[in-house]
């Protein structure tokens, strides 16, 4: 199972910031379709969850960044 884990890390690694996002709503959307059941939905809970916070710690960097070269060309 770990091996799976490292795929998707790889996998998540070369989407760009868009493609996870897009990622992200299609699981949160499928929460609200009628292929929803109880018995998936941890499981799927945890991986948007994990996507999230993937984002979340990309969009930090990415912000970082920006602030990082707007201080310097405000030099």
């Amino acid at each position: 199972m770990p091996k799976q884990k490292n795929n998707d890390d790889e996998d998540q690694s070369s989407k760009s910031i868009d493609q996870k996002i897009l990622e992200l709503d299609q699981k949160i959307e499928w929460f609200y379709s009628d292929d929803f059941s109880l018995d998936q939905a941890l499981i799927r809970y945890h991986e948007a969850c994990s996507l999230a916070n993937k984002i979340e710690k990309e969009l930090a960097e990415m912000k970082n960044k920006v602030e990082v070269l707007a201080d310097f060309s405000d030099r």
